[in-house]
């Protein structure tokens, strides 16, 4: 079965134009340059969608609210494991706030491998990353399926199906990925894939 699949990053948040470490734990809404970003993109990406799309969010504020304002009255199915990673000790930090401590230092000098202290090891991430990205395949049926979700979660999802490394796919906020797949509702058989911000205009 052929289906296409776009992975999209939520919009802006206060968090994410300060460049702060925004996980898990700090469910945030989008800021007034987040509400506008999606706005402005809105009908490039409704172009990406098949009239068969069935839409998916992250659980967080984010996500959601991203998913409405894209989408509009479509219905939307939230994926539990789809939402952000739990940076422990760095949420709600920056660089600048970080840059002393050594345990930054490690996960900087692990290319971020070492995971975060107190947080969610990487592995786990992008195991259930990958998970709730399989669970949406399976929801979605016969449907095509557009997903809002985190960088982290696309980070994950792409290294996975590519086999290329995590920071390969660094996606900034209402960017992400179109996805060309071959499954057999299940897994992903085979795939090719676009970076959305290659197709819209900015």
């Amino acid at each position: 079965m052929k289906k296409r699949c776009i992975l999209i990053r939520h919009a802006k948040t206060k968090g994410n134009d300060e460049k702060r470490y925004i996980g898990a734990n700090t469910d945030e809404e989008l800021s007034k340059s987040g509400i506008e970003q999606a706005e402005r993109r809105k009908d490039d990406i409704l172009k990406l969608v098949t009239k068969n799309t069935q839409v998916f969010s992250s659980p967080m504020k984010r996500a959601l609210q991203t998913a409405r304002l894209l989408f509009g009255d479509m219905s939307i199915t939230v994926i539990k494991d789809l939402k952000e990673t739990d940076f422990g000790l760095f949420e709600g930090k920056t660089y600048d706030d970080l840059k002393d401590d050594c345990d930054y230092q490690l996960f900087l000098d692990s290319k971020g491998r070492s995971g975060f202290p107190k947080g969610e090891k990487t592995e786990d991430f992008i195991k259930r990353s990958v998970e709730g990205f399989l669970e949406a395949i399976r929801v979605s049926k016969d449907n095509d399926l557009a997903i809002v979700c985190h960088g982290g979660n696309i980070m994950a999802v792409m290294s996975s199906l590519t086999k290329k490394d995590f920071y390969d796919f660094h996606t900034d906020n209402l960017d992400g990925y179109i996805l060309e797949i071959e499954t057999d509702g299940k897994r992903v058989l085979d795939l090719t894939f676009d970076r959305i911000g290659d197709r819209i205009s900015s």
